[in-house]
């Protein structure tokens, strides 16, 4: 009888073997299957999401750039378009803006104007950013993201 067991016992152990070989062999199987199936984002999505990720998470243009409400919360029904300056400088600063512009859908811009502004730190007018805008010297393809997914937002109400 205690043979038999050894053996009932060695029988399953190599049974859940196979079936975790089987399960972990057939995975990958899956996973592409389910790759396959997934939508192929275009260059333009990779791009927008790229400046997606400059502007809300490293560069965080919804700080200045999005109103808040009388809690002070960001109001994201009006994400990106345009906002008093809630900050001020500990020091007297004399060119310091005191309010941000719409950014949403880029309006008013050109691509150039947006090159200018996120490459070199120069706004439209052709002069120097003012504080607390950040001076940013992003690369060209930073830039483009950037300004693509400005671009795809909705403008603010006229």
């Amino acid at each position: 009888m205690q043979s038999f067991m050894r053996v009932f016992v060695c029988a399953m152990v190599l049974v859940g073997a196979g079936a975790i070989t089987s399960v972990v062999m057939h995975q990958p199987a899956k996973a592409q299957a389910a790759k396959a199936q997934a939508p192929v984002a275009t260059d333009h999505q990779k791009v927008v999401a790229r400046g997606k990720y400059l502007v809300t998470e490293v560069a965080k243009c919804q700080e200045c750039h999005t109103p808040r409400d009388a809690n002070g919360n960001e109001d994201d029904s009006r994400w990106l378009q345009g906002s008093p300056i809630w900050i001020m400088p500990v020091h007297h600063t004399s060119n310091w803006a005191m309010n941000a512009p719409a950014i949403a859908g880029f309006l008013g811009f050109t691509d150039h104007d947006g090159y200018k502004i996120f490459e070199e730190g120069i706004g439209p007018n052709g002069i120097t950013i003012r504080p607390p805008m950040h001076i940013y010297h992003m690369n060209h393809e930073d830039a483009v993201a950037v300004i693509a997914y400005l671009r795809s937002l909705p403008a603010p109400p006229q």
